[in-house]
């Protein structure tokens, strides 16, 4: 039996340590924090379970799905009520335009509105506008401005990524963030068509659980302990180190290390943490993941009187950075999810902070949901003063996808392939989304224990 220690008890190391026990490994996960799940928390705000990180999953790739079905809770699966997303856009809420691509269009007409008609007619010169295909890589909005313009990355394109990855599309990576976006096109809303249905799906987009997202995890570690596994959360590994059969893991307060040996480690903590854990036993894959920035960001939560909120048909609304406002992104939770609605309250989830922007996280709790409220009174028309108010914060918590990323994370694997027993899984490779890090997670697994086994999934 092969013994497998998982740093990291987020949504990626926890999914490594299920699918290895599947796999008859013998785990432990050791987590710095007290408590598994790392960014995928809930908590209750005016007597509602609301989501503290995220809301929801992606139904379209199968990884979230699985991991729920695996944990018989597909019973409690919900899909969000159709309706539509706004962005705030010359000086109103307008519609989210369609048939884009992470707001990257296919269609020019489908941005009026959103843009002027002057700014649509220069969207409409990409057709005509020569230049060659953007190749291995180059940033979003650098593209996206040379073929449609500036207005284009500035109202649609930077909002939509900023969601995602609290980044700016100037600096992230075209290839990383938009990987289904084709690059041999020398059109980019020629390379949008092919990848916009012609009748798109009616399908919902995404999914969550009756009680929260941050109820996954712990899910999770109830299979694993069940499972045998075992998890030993606040104790942070300070080192760890080869040995002649294997690996030592050394964790805990310095005035207190413990020891665990194994035969193999997979390392699924953010960049940073990850590049001091692999300094000495993989220094390259170590140097490529401390190239990495991170993003932080915090989420207020605001619970409102239902007579004092608009009546408005929509999951909420985008803040592109060019409006100069703290708040980038409006959830109206208990709109958009049936379970959290409630006759006499309205949950608002707002989003403040994008990269760069450390000093709007730097104010106080009650400073940040004076602005939150701000927003909601002065652009979404609420009155009166929310009721109860709930503030997390997400230090470092998205790692910024620049461009090249995608060359750095296979840097970073060939490193650690050459480790024998050693990976990595996490946000910080392949997509931020659960999903993602799932997928991430069976990849190092296999990579240790093998592509197949009975029961891995």
């Amino acid at each position: 039996m092969t013994r497998l220690v998982v740093i990291g008890a987020g949504i990626a190391g926890l999914a490594a340590a299920l699918d290895a026990t599947r796999r008859g490994a013998e785990v432990t996960v050791v987590e710095s924090a007290a408590e598994v799940g790392g960014k995928l928390t809930v908590s209750e705000l005016a007597g509602i379970a609301v989501d503290e990180g995220a809301e929801a999953f992606i139904r379209r790739v199968p990884e979230a799905l699985e991991l729920v079905e695996q944990l018989g809770r597909s019973d409690e699966l919900v899909t969000p009520r159709p309706v539509p997303a706004l962005v705030w856009a010359r000086g109103r809420l307008r519609a989210m335009p369609t048939a884009t691509v992470m707001g990257v269009p296919s269609d020019p007409n489908t941005l009026r509105g959103v843009l002027s008609d002057e700014e649509v007619a220069r969207v409409a010169e990409d057709a005509q506008l020569p230049g060659d295909p953007p190749g291995e890589d180059v940033s979003v909005g650098e593209w996206v401005q040379a073929r449609v313009g500036a207005a284009v990355v500035d109202r649609l394109v930077d909002p939509l990524l900023a969601g995602v990855y609290a980044g700016r599309a100037r600096d992230l990576s075209l290839a990383a963030t938009l990987p289904q976006l084709p690059r041999d096109e020398r059109s980019l809303l020629a390379a949008a068509r092919r990848v916009v249905a012609p009748e798109p799906s009616t399908d919902p987009i995404f999914a969550t659980l009756t009680a929260g997202m941050g109820s996954l995890p712990g899910s999770v570690a109830t299979a694993l302990t069940t499972a045998g596994a075992a998890i030993r959360t606040g104790r942070t590994v300070r080192r760890i180190e080869r040995t002649a059969s294997g690996w030592r893991i050394v964790h805990g307060p310095t005035t207190e290390e413990q020891m665990i040996d194994a035969d193999a480690v997979i390392v699924a903590t953010p960049a940073a943490a990850s590049a001091r854990l692999l300094a000495d036993v993989a220094p390259a894959a170590a140097a490529e993941l401390a190239a990495i920035d991170s993003a932080s960001m915090g989420i207020v939560t605001l619970a409102w009187r239902n007579a004092d909120v608009p009546t408005i048909d929509a999951s909420g609304y985008l803040v592109p950075a060019v409006y100069g406002r703290p708040v980038k992104a409006v959830t109206f939770a208990s709109r958009k999810w049936e379970h959290l609605s409630r006759p006499d309250l309205v949950v608002v989830r707002c989003s403040i902070g994008r990269a760069g922007e450390v000093a709007e996280l730097q104010r106080d709790d009650a400073d940040l949901v004076t602005t939150a409220a701000e927003e909601l009174r002065h652009h979404a028309g609420f009155t009166g003063v929310p009721i109860d108010s709930r503030v997390t914060r997400w230090g470092g918590a998205l790692p910024q996808y620049a461009v090249g990323h995608l060359g750095r994370v296979a840097r970073i694997r060939a490193a650690v392939a050459a480790v024998p027993g050693l990976a990595v899984c996490g946000a910080t490779y392949d997509g931020v989304g659960i999903p993602a890090c799932i997928r991430s997670a069976h990849a190092a697994t296999a990579q240790l224990l093998g592509a197949t086994s009975p029961g891995a999934r």
